[in-house]
């Protein structure tokens, strides 16, 4: 794999106003955080004490060329000037370079997560919404959109969409994306599409419900069924899929690509209670039942990268109340957690994530091992 070097991929971030970076670039402030939360330190208080410490700033110096660490007032003062868009483009490159160079039957997800430590943050009314995608099965951020409410990533999603390469891939959302100009550009760039329906095709639902259900029809579709006990929960989920779509004209004509309806049937029983639900769904791909059921799992793989950024990383516990520098600070932990999954991925590591990154704050040479992995 070619080498991540961080100043090289983060060293040429704009900034939103000048600066000439004479005492403190940008860049070698970016990496020095980054290497920071790479040790699971979550304030920056921490990361300046942890970074002028002697041990740490001759690391710095013999690894990264940084002779001058910068005070925290400093590195809040260059993280809230730091572009956002500029930084997640540099961010976007940095990791397509971790990315498989196929992409065939791999799971992209996009998903939108509020940073709640954001709300009334400045003369902002609305907490920061940050739309990610995101590899499934490899654990990896692709990259990301900031927009202010959820109702802003249906746009947000066809921008990024142009900013990554989606060839080969199965492209998942929830059901706010289910929009026809959304599979265009899915199918379009290459990629194909699974997404579920709900009331914002409220005539496609029906149309899919009303088909599954019929006793002729349903008799006609394949299936496949996975069961899951988790402590006294027992979820067993049956996936239904159906290539005839024949029938569909209208929505053929709407829909580019549209080749597979599907439905996932998840009963769940606790005790001696039994409930279940039903998710109808439409594809670009001719899936099997298996493949319905892997594809709607790995949408949810999005939300342990989620999971972690609040739990390792105490997103929604951050006191920083500049814009900017949350967005930023978003990002950097999504580098930090990027880096991590490569490791693992690559080495075959099966510790926890937490402690790989307590490894690297009690060995700076296990640091290197995870961003040159």
């Amino acid at each position: 794999m070619e080498n991540l070097n961080l100043i090289r991929y983060f060293g040429g971030v704009k900034t939103t106003r000048e600066h000439n970076g004479y005492i403190h670039s940008v860049g070698r402030t970016l990496t020095i955080v980054i290497l920071g939360t790479l040790c699971g330190l979550t304030e920056l208080t921490e990361i300046y004490q942890w970074a002028t410490s002697p041990r740490t700033s001759m690391f710095m110096q013999e690894h990264f060329a940084i002779s001058r660490i910068p005070c925290e007032r400093w590195m809040r003062e260059l993280l809230s000037i730091t572009n956002p868009k500029s930084l997640n483009e540099c961010f976007t490159r940095w990791a397509n370079k971790m990315l498989p160079k196929n992409l065939d039957d791999l799971t992209i997800v996009f998903d939108g997560k509020t940073i709640r430590s954001t709300t009334k943050m400045d003369e902002y009314d609305q907490p920061l919404h940050i739309l990610s995608a995101y590899l499934a099965e490899a654990g990896l951020t692709i990259s990301q959109k900031t927009i202010s409410e959820k109702s802003n990533e249906i746009p947000a999603m066809r921008e990024l969409l142009k900013l990554i390469d989606v060839r080969g891939a199965m492209v998942t959302a929830d059901a706010l994306h289910c929009q026809t100009e959304t599979a265009k550009a899915i199918y379009t760039a290459g990629g194909d599409y699974l997404l579920c329906t709900k009331g914002n095709q409220d005539k496609l639902e029906k149309d899919i419900k009303a088909s599954v259900h019929d006793p002729d029809f349903h008799a006609t579709m394949e299936s496949a069924t996975t069961q899951e006990k988790n402590g006294g929960r027992i979820e067993i989920r049956t996936a239904f899929v159906s290539h005839n779509v024949s029938w569909m004209t209208n929505h053929l004509r709407k829909w580019q690509g549209l080749a597979c309806i599907g439905a996932i049937n998840r009963r769940f029983t606790i005790g001696d209670k039994t409930s279940d639900e039903w998710h109808y769904c439409i594809s670009s791909r001719k899936l099997t039942p298996d493949e319905l059921l892997k594809y709607a799992r790995n949408e949810w793989a999005i939300e342990s990268m989620h999971w972690l950024l609040d739990v390792h990383f105490k997103e929604d516990d951050c006191l920083i109340r500049n814009r900017n520098a949350a967005q930023n600070l978003n990002m950097i932990r999504k580098v930090a957690l990027n880096y991590l999954r490569n490791f693992k991925n690559i080495s075959g590591s099966k510790k926890p994530l937490s402690r790989l990154m307590f490894a690297c704050l009690l060995d700076l040479d296990f640091i290197l091992k995870i961003i040159y992995c």
